[in-house]
């Protein structure tokens, strides 16, 4: 493009058709799930409930009629349910267990409605659904299941914000043109720096730039740096300053994590939404909790409860029914005003997600800053729907981890995985601090990564920086497959090898596995744990992470390990999932399964190599990556990690 500059409306309005080809992409595969895939595979990809045992329904607190439902099914299987997604109801009369190659043969009939979810607790979901009547389908019905359903709303919110960011003037258009125009300076206050004697020099600075901040600062935290930490500090000293704050993250999950941070800093945290995970320390600062505690409630819920009353049991001719339904309605219209002024006014932080800040708990309320937290893992139009309600922006995040997820590859290429965090860095770098020191990882571990990704510019914490299980530990190692001889199979005849290490592909959305490649991740890991000794992994809690890219290869190592008696004591010490499963995590141990085996030298999407870096930095102290080295050394990447940890 060269300098060029495009105007920051054509370039929103570039985004908005990408997110519409992404709308459409997803659509897409939400109807051929549906209409296609076996109920099993559904299930199995955590998409799905069934059958379920239906629970009491009842009005919560914001009176909203909400059903529970109970899993019967597989609970060892990861869900994908949590609050605010939609869901739909179904019936399936299977045949036995119907053949999933043949999903005709499970015939599932949905009921015409959708639910939202509300909460999710193991094996224990509380779905909100419409009050007219049809929850009475439900409860009658068999074999009942539930799904989740194509996030319209979600989509719904996203086009408009960057409409109104399109159309926008005053301080919003100022915030749209500033962050698309590279010769606008970003502006700040100038006074001298605040010292914070828990903070390092980087995270220091970082605050500083927040508060110094008129328009936008960026904290880029690369892992193990302490960026919840710096974030924490910067929203407690903006505090001091503001009377409250808006905090929004992509995720539920990342949400709940800054906000429990908040609350242990002593902040009074109002959560928008229910938590990831259900306890008592989480649910007393959601919006719910609070709303239902509050002194005025019970007459609240009693004036409810008489207008349900009122029109369930409406004579004809009653002439008065009307003025008594009034009457009640603005009674209750003015406590919820009232238990709402309350709640908000006495809360420090608003805490939501990005969509979440459309909720019209919101309505008319403007901030003076907002943090967004993961910024690296939204996409720009989530990022736009809170920033309307606020003066000055702070992003924080790494965009050399995980990047948003994306299901339209043409939008991709076009660049609608670009992130209005990346964005800013690219624009405005006076705004931005990188967190240098980072406190999880040996030395050797976070060297590569610090090389590749970050400028050579991050450095090890003296106390981390030798961290190792053995002494004489060397803390990566690569097992290369491509001449791995498998002594444990002697039932393939000719030549194992040839055949053995290679990757498969199992359903068309389902991904890859190697399977002689997850038999070795065990056995590697069983030689580890050998050497250390069971008594010394017990004693002080050796955790584990088993990481692979691909989601097929994740179950079938799930399967493994729960066969093999070896790992029987070390079960709570050991977990596998994918690369997204352990965003934000750390553990002693890391190993990574990389699937990958062909002649072609076909790597597919290991080609994203922020994956990669957050899979690698992980790891506290060992990194065992398997993998087939001559089909992954044909990326220059794989080929200086692989060179890199030959040469420790």
């Amino acid at each position: 493009m060269g300098n060029q500059q495009v105007s920051p409306i054509l370039a929103l309005q570039q985004q908005r058709l990408l997110l519409q080809m992404e709308y459409a992409a997803e659509k897409e595969v939400y109807r051929q799930q549906t209409e296609q895939m076996g109920l099993q595979r559904k299930v199995k990809r955590g998409d799905a409930w069934w059958p379920v045992k239906m629970g009491k329904s009842y009005y919560n607190s914001l009176n909203q009629l909400v059903v529970e439902i109970y899993r019967q099914g597989d609970e060892e299987i990861e869900h994908n349910f949590e609050f605010g997604k939609p869901v739909a109801f179904f019936t399936s009369q299977e045949r036995g267990l119907g053949d999933p190659r043949n999903p005709s043969d499970s015939r599932i009939s949905y009921f015409n409605f959708t639910g939202t979810v509300s909460y999710v607790d193991g094996d224990r979901m509380v779905v909100a659904v419409p009050d007219n009547g049809k929850i009475i389908d439900l409860q009658g019905a068999e074999n009942i299941g539930v799904q989740l359903f194509f996030d319209e709303t979600s989509y719904k919110t996203m086009f408009e914000a960057l409409d109104r960011v399109i159309r926008a003037k005053g301080r919003l258009g100022y915030l749209r043109d500033l962050f698309y125009t590279p010769s606008m300076k970003a502006e700040t206050f100038s006074f001298a720096a605040l010292h914070f004697p828990y903070l390092n020099p980087t995270q220091e600075d970082a605050v500083n730039k927040v508060l110094r901040a008129k328009d936008v600062a960026v904290v880029h935290g690369p892992p193990g740096t302490g960026k919840t930490t710096t974030l924490v500090e910067a929203i407690y000293e903006t505090l001091r300053r503001e009377n409250q704050v808006l905090v929004c993250a992509q995720s539920n999950m990342a949400v709940d994590w800054i906000s429990e941070k908040l609350v242990d800093r002593g902040i009074n945290v109002l959560r928008i939404g229910n938590p990831t995970r259900v306890n008592d320390k989480m649910l007393s600062f959601t919006y719910e909790r609070r709303f239902e505690s509050h002194p005025d409630y019970t007459e609240l819920w009693a004036i409810r409860k008489a207008i349900r009353e009122l029109r369930a049991h409406r004579k004809r001719g009653d002439e008065k029914y009307h003025q008594k339904m009034e009457r009640l309605k603005e009674r209750a219209t003015e406590l919820e005003i009232r238990i709402n002024a309350q709640l908000f006014g006495e809360a420090r932080v608003i805490a939501s997600t990005l969509v979440g800040s459309s909720s019209h708990l919101l309505e008319g309320q403007k901030f003076g800053t907002l943090f967004i937290d993961e910024a690296a893992q939204a996409l720009e139009a989530a990022c736009w729907i809170p920033i309307r309600r606020v003066s000055r922006v702070v992003f924080a995040g790494d965009h050399c981890q995980l990047p948003p997820t994306i299901k339209s590859f043409a939008a991709l290429k076009a660049g609608l995985g670009k992130t209005l965090m990346e964005r800013i860095v690219e624009n405005k770098p006076e705004t931005v601090t990188l967190l240098k020191m980072q406190y999880r990882m040996n030395e050797e571990i976070m060297r590569f990564s610090s090389d590749w990704f970050y400028g050579n510019q991050v450095e090890s914490a003296p106390e981390v920086k030798y961290r190792s299980i053995l002494d004489l530990d060397i803390p990566m190692t690569w097992i290369d497959t491509s001449d791995a001889v498998f002594l444990e199979n002697p039932e393939i005849p000719g030549n194992p090898k040839a055949s053995l290490f290679r990757e498969e592909f199992v359903g068309e959305s389902f991904g890859r596995i190697n399977k002689a490649e997850a038999e070795l991740t065990l056995l590697a890991l069983e030689n580890y744990f050998k050497k250390i000794g069971k008594e010394r992994i017990l004693e002080e809690r050796l955790d584990v992470g088993v990481i692979s890219p691909y989601r097929a290869q994740v179950q079938y190592l799930r399967r493994l390990f729960k066969k093999r008696e070896f790992f029987k004591p070390y079960r709570s010490l050991i977990s596998v999932n994918t690369v997204d499963g352990f965003q934000g995590q750390e553990r002693d141990i890391i190993l990574i399964s990389l699937v990958r085996s062909n002649d072609e030298g076909q790597i597919g999407f290991l080609r994203d190599l922020r994956r990669m870096n957050v899979a690698i930095t992980r790891a506290r102290m060992k990194v065992i990556i398997l993998g087939d080295a001559s089909t992954l050394t044909c990326h220059p990447f794989y080929k200086k990690l692989y060179d890199y940890i030959d040469a420790l």
